[in-house]
């Protein structure tokens, strides 16, 4: 069977690189465009990276060459491709546009970026947990006017641990929930040697990502209801999020109160258990097991383990009662694997697998 032929739009920033690292040789797709920026655009994705390449990884010989094309020229691009994943550096309403633009060229939109994360037709969508939500691509086709394309989106990067956490134990309602996140530098697109302010150093602020964290799972555990995905009015969620000397991994440190609190012993199973669409296919890029539960006091660490199962697993730790809430843990999620390319490319694969890519 051939492979789907993938164009990635915003291919020369730090998220697109890692798609390109995603897909060079993956089994389902093969990249056919890498598009970008006018200013980026005309020469070879070698030039276009130059001395802005972030990935430890080598740039894969199969896309040296490869001429960098006009993100704007969506006509061109199209006739290239069987979708694309988006992660562009551009204002909102101008992703808005773009994303909607090659939707309606026929062309399915897997996005990275966060402006249609709450257009009410656009399923934003963590694989294990809420796949159903791509019942509303009928509502959205219709609305756009087209029979094929559709647009897609992945939720922010922060939410990733402590949402795959929560899951599992909603049906013992959850009903409030607090969560600090400490975010790894590699999330504002950032290495140290770009950031050197960031060495020996901890910023308490990240723009616009408090609340993203605490809005984003509701429509995550939200409904389908006619034409629009319905966000969810608990649990009550309140966030902290700060910028740390990380390079990769974004930590939770989470608190939550239940309607019906479980044990601990009850919780980890749970945790240890849960599974979803992914692995049931055992999709490419799917972790063995969604959540690893670690028992050991000072785990999980960013630096051992962000990168488990390629970085596409959840690693919880420190569970225990708290003397104000019903229980505590630690939550980690590599930020640009799970939370960002990963995610999407996991995303695409389950969507590959069940034939929404196929032209009817």
């Amino acid at each position: 069977m051939s492979k789907m032929k993938v164009g990635i739009i915003g291919a020369t920033g730090m998220v697109g690189q890692r798609f390109v690292l995603l897909l060079h040789d993956h089994p389902y797709f093969e990249i056919s465009v890498l598009a970008a920026s006018p200013r980026s655009a005309g020469v070879s994705y070698e030039e276009s990276v130059k001395g802005r390449w972030k990935m430890t990884a080598e740039i894969p010989e199969s896309v040296r060459g490869m001429i960098v094309e006009n993100a704007n020229d969506v006509d061109s691009v199209a006739k290239k491709v069987d979708f694309v994943f988006c992660a562009v550096d551009m204002k909102k309403d101008e992703i808005k546009a773009l994303e909607e633009a090659y939707a309606k060229a026929e062309i399915p939109v897997v996005s990275n970026n966060s402006a249609n994360r709450w257009t009410p037709d656009v399923p934003m969508l963590i694989p294990e947990i809420n796949f159903s939500h791509i019942s509303i691509l009928d509502s959205q086709r219709k609305r756009l006017g087209t029979k094929h394309g559709f647009i897609v989106v992945k939720p922010n990067c922060s939410i990733q641990s402590y949402v795959a956490a929560l899951t599992p134990l909603m049906d013992f309602g959850v009903k409030e929930v607090v969560a600090t996140t400490y975010q790894a530098i590699s999330g504002a697109g950032k290495t140290f040697d770009q950031w050197p302010e960031m060495i020996d150093n901890v910023i308490p602020y990240i723009g616009g990502e408090e609340e993203k964290s605490e809005q984003e799972p509701l429509k995550i555990w939200g409904k389908v209801e006619g034409d629009v995905i319905v966000k969810a009015v608990s649990p009550l969620i309140t966030t902290q999020c700060i910028r740390v000397p990380v390079t990769d991994g974004h930590t939770a440190a989470v608190f939550v109160n239940f309607e019906k609190k479980p044990s601990k012993e009850e919780i980890i199973e749970r945790w240890r258990s849960f599974k979803g669409l992914p692995q049931e296919l055992s999709l490419p890029n799917a972790p063995e097991h969604f959540i690893t539960y670690f028992e050991e006091d000072n785990r999980p660490q960013a630096a051992l383990d962000r990168d488990l199962y390629k970085g596409m697993g959840i690693s919880l730790g420190r569970l225990r009662e708290d003397s104000l809430f019903d229980y505590k843990f630690v939550g980690l999620a590599h930020n640009t694997l799970r939370g960002a390319a990963g995610g999407g490319v996991l995303m695409a694969e389950l969507l590959y697998r069940k034939g929404y890519f196929d032209r009817h």
